[in-house]
Formats: C-alpha cells, structure tokens, sequence
C-alpha cells in the first residue's frame, strides 16, 4: 500500500471515529484522495467511478430518484456493530438501484431497509457483490446480468434472479428464485417463496433454479402435504438441471447424499433458534449432539460465516491522545490505523 493511501485510510478512520454523529461520509477514489458529503445521494452522485465510499454508523435516506451508473463500493460500518470506531450502526432507509455501467460494485455492511435492485430494464450488470448485510432481498431484473455474488448476509424476503447466474453463500436467507446456472452454497434457507395469483395461493421451493449447483444448505421448512386445488406445493428445490448434493433437512432427503435429522424440534438442533428468525439475535451454531455438522453444512462451514457482519473498513487498533500540548505547542498525537478486517 502506497503511502498516499495509508494516510487516505487514516482520514477516513478519523473522520468515522471522531465525525459519525455529525453523519460525514467519506468518499475515496482510486488515486486516495478523499472527499466529504453530508448525504449519501450527494455522495453517490459525486463520486468518481471505482471511488468507495465510507459511511459511518447512522441513518441514510437514499430515495429511489438515485440511481447508480458508475462503479462504487458502498462500506458501512456494520449493521450490528460492537466497535469503538462506530457510533451505532449503518442504515441505509430506501432501496440501491445498481444500473447500466455500474458493474463491479459493491455494497457492505450495512442495514437496508429495502432490496438492492440490479439491471434495471435490460441492462447487463455484472459483477455485483453483496455482503455482510441486512436486507430485504435482492432482486435482479433480466438474464444478462452476470455473477452477482450475495455472501454472509441476512436476507429478509425472497429474491429474485431474473434468470441470470448468482453465487449464493453463507446466508441465512427468506428463498430465492430464477436463478439459471448458480452456486447456491452453505445457506440456511428458512422460508419458502409463496405468491398469489388468480386469487389462487402457491407456495413454491425455497429454491426455484435451473442448471445449477446446490449443496451443503440447510432448510428449515419442511415439504408441505396440503395438495388440495387451492394450494399447489413443491418440494424444498425445484427446477431442472440442477445438481442437489449434501443439504441438510428435517424430513425430507433433498438430492443426493442427503442429511435428514427426523420429525425433530429446530430448538434441540441450535442455541439460541429463536424460531428461525432472520436476526442477529438467532445463533445456527448446532448445539453439542449436532457439532459434527458444524462444518459440514450451512452458514459456519464452506467460506465461513462473519458475525460480527462488520466489512473490512479502515479501523483504529490503537491510540495515544495527550491531555495538553507540549512546550512548542503542538499537540503529538499517536494513532495506529488497521486497513481493514
């Protein structure tokens, strides 16, 4: 790291630990020069494209007037932050609108309120990451959009592919639909995506996927037995083309090498079930006569899962204030700087 971004890196941590009351955002570009804004729209709107921006525990209203159009990366400082460098947690009130040009950005570590909406109309939007956040739900809108990745999220409601390839892991997630040649890893799946049409109620899979491959996820719902006219039901995955391997479930075998616990209660398998909420207050650690499948399946095995959900954002790891200045008069302060996580 060049010596003009480690000391961009200390003016933003600075201005995160001494400044998140008074709601300064950060914004950095590529060269390491930074800039402040008082609101996310004007810093979203201002930054140059693959700039990242830095916000600091808060609310942020952003309205669905804003769209982004250029390359950014969005860092909050968690979304249930315990750090001494945050002043409450980053929320973000409203929805992200990732749109034409805008491939290869991403957002972190953050509490959004509403959907992170990507390829607006026909637009091919790539490379989208989102991770370490609270959401409502992602929500692609056409197949050419290409390897969003959604990672060690909390995931509210169902979200929709829009027929595009995704890479889903580690989150504990609503269910997902119209995904065509994903990755759907280490989730822990805890609803199932239910519609209506036609005055007509349908509750399909937690996943609904085609050509993709789904393993080592655990899924909470059970299959329902309910075939009556007015409520067709799936199994847990549907689709095509899809490779099923090692998911987890309470009674039914899903796809190949297929761990099934039996008519059990979810509250005897983790501590702290909480009933499957999708909160931070929820732990889906097994409980002792589960541990072997600790690393096995869902969101602590494969790539691991964050939970402490904090980005790897800029932070002070230590720091030497004086009380007074010295005889010239200048006051010698000492701060060490972590670039991130």
């Amino acid at each position: 790291m060049n010596t003009k971004r480690i000391i961009s890196l200390i003016a933003v941590t600075l201005i995160m630990f001494t400044s998140a009351t008074a709601q300064r955002i950060s914004v950095v570009t590529e060269n390491g020069v930074t800039s402040i804004f008082r609101t996310l729209q004007d810093a979203i709107e201002s930054a140059d494209p693959g700039s990242t921006i830095y916000l600091p525990g808060g609310g942020f209203t952003l309205p669905d007037s804003v769209k982004i159009t250029k390359k950014l990366t969005i860092i909050g400082i968690g979304h249930k932050s315990d750090n001494e460098n945050a002043d409450g947690s980053t929320i973000i009130s409203g929805n992200l609108w990732f749109n034409e040009n805008s491939s290869g950005s991403a957002v972190m570590a953050c509490y959004i309120t509403g959907d992170v909406n990507i390829g607006e109309g026909d637009a091919a939007v790539n490379d989208i990451t989102i991770m370490f956040c609270n959401l409502n739900s992602v929500q692609v809108k056409n197949s050419t959009c290409q390897e969003t990745v959604v990672s060690q999220n909390y995931v509210r409601s169902t979200s929709l592919f829009g027929g595009a390839n995704a890479h889903i892991l580690n989150n504990v997630i609503h269910a997902i639909g119209k995904v065509n040649g994903g990755r759907i890893s280490n989730n822990l799946f805890v609803a199932q995506y239910e519609y209506s049409a036609s005055g007509i109620s349908h509750s399909y899979s937690c996943i609904l996927s085609d050509n993709s491959i789904i393993k080592n996820n655990i899924f909470l719902p059970q299959k329902a037995t309910d075939t009556s006219y007015y409520h067709y039901y799936h199994y847990l995955v549907a689709g095509s083309e899809n490779t099923v391997n090692h998911n987890l479930t309470r009674v039914d075998i899903i796809g190949d090498d297929g761990i099934t616990l039996g008519d059990i209660d979810w509250n005897d398998v983790f501590d702290n079930y909480n009933g499957g909420a999708i909160s931070p207050v929820s732990s889906f650690h097994f409980k002792e006569d589960y541990a072997e499948y600790e690393h096995q399946v869902g969101i602590y095995a494969g790539d691991g899962f964050n939970e402490s959900q904090q980005a790897p954002v800029p932070s002070i790891v230590a720091k030497d204030i004086p009380q007074q200045t010295d005889a010239a008069g200048n006051l010698n302060i000492k701060i060490r700087v972590k670039a991130g996580n």
